[in-house]
């Protein structure tokens, strides 16, 4: 349940952290989706027209146009707020690095987005609007619409298929304590991948893996299943073969059902 948020916007304003040409406010992540509790940040994106150059922020680069967001961290009662300031063209800039025509040329790899720019884009299709809904949705249906999904199903992939390839090797080599880490390592690829291809984002954040699946429910693989292998139930610590060759056999055909 997303809690009341109607204090927000004047408490950003209050402390000098609205600025005055802001054209979107909101909040993001785990609160935005419903999965926050009593200890959970609120993590807000505010975008603006101009780079804010407000007091008491700090900057991270980011290979943008300009190459710095502000961001701010204070406590608010008994909450932690994290905002990023976003200028309306960094996100065109974003935006365009995810089209089409540079994903039908080949260009997918880990580094096409940042993860800052990734989180951005990602908690962008479930944030909740403050300010500038109809800002929110139409930079909403400019990422649906673009080829970030098939990015990011894509780099999922490929993560998973470097990880079953370690698994068997290290499988073959008789190091099997390797083999295991990386068969899981498989399997939370594999699963990332099938979320992203239905747009359940969040590979960066894998805390929330469980939920995602939760809330996206597959034939291919059922909750009760998938729990089972994520909290390694079956696993035999004398004889753990089994359990990789089981977990390495499920993602090669998982992998084949994910459409990009």
């Amino acid at each position: 349940m997303v809690p009341d948020l109607s204090t927000c916007l004047p408490e950003l304003e209050a402390r000098g952290l609205l600025p005055a040409d802001v054209l979107s406010v909101s909040i993001v992540g785990s609160v935005a989706r419903g999965w926050g509790n009593a200890g959970s940040d609120y993590d807000f994106n505010i975008v603006t027209t101009s780079p804010w150059t407000g007091a008491d922020t700090q900057s991270i680069p980011v290979p943008l146009r300009p190459d710095f967001l502000p961001t701010a961290s204070l406590n608010v009662g008994d909450r932690r707020w994290e905002i990023k300031y976003w200028t309306d063209d960094q996100i065109g800039q974003v935006i365009d690095k995810v089209g089409w025509p540079q994903f039908e040329s080949g260009e997918v790899g880990a580094k096409t987005l940042i993860e800052a720019e990734e989180l951005f884009l990602e908690r962008l299709m479930s944030a909740v609007p403050l300010h500038g809904a109809e800002w929110i949705a139409e930079r909403q249906a400019q990422v649906a619409g673009s080829a970030f999904q098939a990015f990011i199903t894509t780099r999922s992939l490929s993560d998973a298929d470097g990880s079953v390839e370690d698994a068997v090797g290290q499988l073959a080599a008789g190091d099997l304590y390797s083999a295991v880490i990386s068969a899981r390592n498989a399997l939370g690829h594999t699963v990332d991948a099938l979320l992203e291809s239905r747009g359940c984002y969040g590979s960066k954040t894998p805390k929330w893996r469980a939920r995602r699946m939760r809330e996206t429910p597959f034939d291919e693989l059922p909750f009760e299943t998938y729990w089972a292998l994520e909290t390694m139930r079956d696993l035999d610590p004398e004889t753990p073969e089994k359990w990789v060759r089981t977990v390495v056999s499920l993602c090669k055909d998982l992998t084949l059902e994910v459409e990009i």
